[in-house]
């Protein structure tokens, strides 16, 4: 007999059961190859950019940027490249295979995806890239919404960003009103004992709930960070933003026919119930 008892796979479960508990899942990439590409692709730009031939290297490159361009010059390096890159018509198709298989078993297989992905580069001892702890729905963010997180190089530590596990996250937001003037630092003194530092080797992509709180702190490793994250929800969940909906902050890039052709229909008119 061939009998099905569930809806959801082993696996499905296991990642939902993950990032239920945790907030968060780290998993092997999806197509590495693509991963490999993109990082060579990030490291030519960053070539051109700079003036410099391209390197047999692209890890070794990328973390020991800092040797190339100083804290003064490193913005116009990373808007360069953020503005190239998501002129590619492959960036977005290939950001999403990346995390496609779990993105889809996480959030559902009719995906709205953010229409920028972001790119962030944090060298050594440099605060102007600093983003304090805080959570992506007090900005006006659905929570019905995932960001894919990937990193170009091996991070860890203060190199990597910091979260506060869900159910921690839930704990503290009753004691908000007890911050005073102290802001996102008292904030920070607050959680800091809970935050989990997490170690994302390269090959290895986060996917988290941008509800929980997180951010970074100065990078204090020898090596520089490069990551880019995107954000994903389902096309048809509530938008709270009038800024972030669908169809300006949110583009769709997984929408089936049958939804399309139920988005389309229109009731002859002279029928009644």
């Amino acid at each position: 007999m061939h009998r099905i008892e569930s809806f959801l796979t082993d696996e499905d479960k296991e990642l939902s059961s993950s990032f239920l508990k945790d907030g968060y899942v780290i998993r092997d990439v999806c197509n590495f190859e693509a991963l490999v590409d993109l990082q060579k692709s990030i490291a030519e730009l960053a070539c051109t950019h700079l003036g410099q031939p391209t390197p047999n290297n692209p890890t070794l490159f990328l973390n020991s940027i800092s040797k190339h361009v100083s804290p003064e010059t490193l913005n116009a390096l990373r808007l360069f490249i953020f503005r190239s890159m998501n002129d590619w018509k492959w960036l977005r198709p290939t950001y999403y295979a990346i995390g496609g298989n779990m993105l889809n078993s996480l959030v559902g297989n009719e995906l709205a995806m953010q229409n920028k992905v972001n790119l962030s580069i944090q060298m050594p001892n440099d605060n102007s890239s600093l983003l304090d702890i805080h959570s992506d729905v007090y900005g006006g963010e659905t929570p019905f919404q995932v960001v894919q997180w990937l990193p170009l190089v091996d991070v860890a530590k203060t190199q990597s960003m910091f979260i506060l596990p869900k159910a921690k996250t839930q704990a503290v937001e009753s004691s908000y009103h007890k911050l005073g003037d102290g802001g996102m630092a008292a904030l920070f003194d607050m959680v800091k004992d809970d935050l989990i530092w997490l170690n994302i080797p390269f090959g290895k992509v986060l996917i988290f709930d941008s509800s929980c709180l997180h951010g970074n702190v100065l990078n204090e490793e020898s090596t520089t960070r490069w990551s880019m994250n995107c954000r994903f929800t389902s096309v048809f969940t509530p938008y709270i933003s009038a800024e972030k909906k669908l169809g300006s902050f949110y583009l769709p890039i997984t929408l089936r026919a049958v939804s399309r052709v139920g988005m389309k229909y229109k009731q002859p008119e002279g029928f009644s119930e």
